[in-house]
């Protein structure tokens, strides 16, 4: 009986009073993040140093107690990095495990550092820290996706192929110029990045459990020292905010629908079909049965990991819904969202960089298919704006006349005689054979933004120098 007591002495030892019982397995159980926001030991780690510091600094705190205090959170951290650390499930949390054991490790000035803060606002400085280092990390991978795009434009500026809507071919564009579509894309996302960095750059700490405190510190000190532009600004919404991590969210599952467009084009591109790229045995996989297949397996899980990270989103948006000011339990579901998110949207990111700059290009199968589904109709229709005078409607009409009769014989529309185009309007000369190809057709385009090789080079300029 008396082992039994200071079993249960020790278990919650950092408790006391009313919870000196402990709890019943049902409810450790379901209150412990130690499994998960053990993630976090490097900023929970960081942000405990420099809240020490300012304590000491501000005269709340003895120099020696801090000097304690950092020596016992290196040792902690290098326990942990090493694997020597033995995290405890009955401790809950990343927090009181560290601090656990900073009181063996140093004793009575452990107790110490708790002063002036609280969970809620340690916990908000934890994972800020950490999504905000994780989109540091997004918009490097971000920014190496562009720049694989940007090569293979340049490579590829002058590259036929056909342009799509409704999957049915539209008119000629460039490789180089679909290229730098996923540019502006991914780019879009980079800068959505940078937005919300510049939001979260907030320090929590100091707004202690929702209403500050009453000791003397300084909160300007440790948000410079764990490098934020400036502290919070109302200490209620500060241990209430989960937006950082929403916006995070957000910018995944957008990003993850870019990518995921992608990964259908290459999944409809490398088939046999299609024919238009070929990805290595890097990013395709064998049938277990069919010994001719290729099977675009990167790609798939690319496009696949969408619903996971939209489904993160979407989780951590019906918790928060409903949560009354300031802080609630429930906000420890955040974190597994977030780290699920992250780490699949990285794979995401990887693994397209790779397949962009490991597929190759099968030019001569993109401009057979580009001249196909008579796509250089509204070159014709332009020509007899431009050339013949007609009203674009008309020129409409005329060339759509042009493409039945291409249609009935089963020819394309440069193959056509010339007598045969007059006898359907008398305007049309043998001119007009000059912007019948698909060559002549990207040339074109010289507007901004358009397909034009000049252009995309134009674009892949611009791109290299803001990058």
């Amino acid at each position: 009986m008396a082992d039994g007591n200071s079993e249960t002495k020790t278990s919650n030892q950092m408790w006391g009073g009313r919870f000196a019982s402990g709890p019943d397995a049902i409810m450790e159980e379901i209150n412990a993040s130690i499994a998960f926001d053990k993630k976090l030991y490097a900023q929970d780690i960081r942000g405990s140093k420099a809240h020490a510091a300012m304590l000491a600094h501000q005269g709340i705190i003895s120099a020696e107690d801090k000097d304690c205090i950092l020596h016992g959170l290196d040792t902690i951290l290098s326990e942990i990095e090493s694997g020597t650390f033995e995290f405890s499930r009955r401790l809950e949390d990343i927090h009181m495990n560290v601090e656990a054991r900073l009181g063996v490790l140093i004793g009575p000035a452990a107790g110490r550092l708790h002063t002036a803060r609280s969970r809620n606002d340690q916990v908000a400085l934890d994972f800020r820290l950490w999504v905000k280092e994780e989109m540091g990390r997004t918009e490097k991978a971000l920014t190496a996706l562009i720049s694989a795009f940007l090569d293979r434009a340049a490579e590829h500026a002058e590259t036929v192929m056909p342009g799509f809507t409704h999957l049915q071919t539209a008119q000629p564009v460039t490789f180089g110029h679909h290229c730098m579509a996923y540019v502006e894309m991914f780019g879009r996302d980079r800068s959505r990045v940078r937005d919300a960095l510049a939001r979260l750059d907030e320090s929590p700490i100091g707004a202690a459990a929702l209403a500050g405190t009453g000791f003397p510190i300084d909160r300007h000190m440790t948000a410079e020292a764990l490098g934020f532009r400036e502290p919070t600004r109302n200490s209620i919404d500060t241990v209430s905010d989960r937006d950082f991590a929403l916006e995070f969210l957000s910018i995944a599952a957008i990003a993850a629908t870019h990518l995921s467009r992608l990964a259908e084009e290459i999944v409809i591109w490398s088939t046999p079909q299609f024919g238009f790229i070929r990805l290595s045995d890097a990013f395709s996989t064998g049938s277990s049965i069919m010994p001719q297949k290729k099977n675009p397996d990167a790609a798939e899980l690319v496009r696949a990991k969408t619903g996971r990270i939209n489904g993160s989103l979407i989780a951590l948006l019906t918790v928060m819904k409903g949560l009354p000011l300031a802080y609630s339990k429930d906000m420890q579901e955040d974190k597994e969202q977030v780290f699920d998110a992250a780490e699949s949207l990285e794979l995401a990111i990887a693994a397209m960089t790779g397949m962009v700059r490991d597929l190759t290009v099968r030019a001569d199968r993109m401009k057979a298919a580009a001249g196909s589904g008579y796509s250089t109709a509204t070159d014709l229709a332009d020509w007899l704006v431009r050339e013949a005078g007609l009203p674009f409607r008309d020129a409409h009409h005329v060339t759509g006349r042009v493409v039945a009769l291409a249609e009935s014989r089963g020819c394309d529309l440069a193959e056509l005689p010339l007598d045969d185009l007059k006898a359907i309007d008398p305007a049309i000369t043998d001119q007009v054979y000059g912007v019948l190809t698909v060559e002549a057709s990207v040339a074109s385009r010289t507007s901004f933004g358009g397909t034009a090789p000049s252009g995309v080079r134009r674009q892949i300029a611009w791109w290299r120098e803001r990058l």
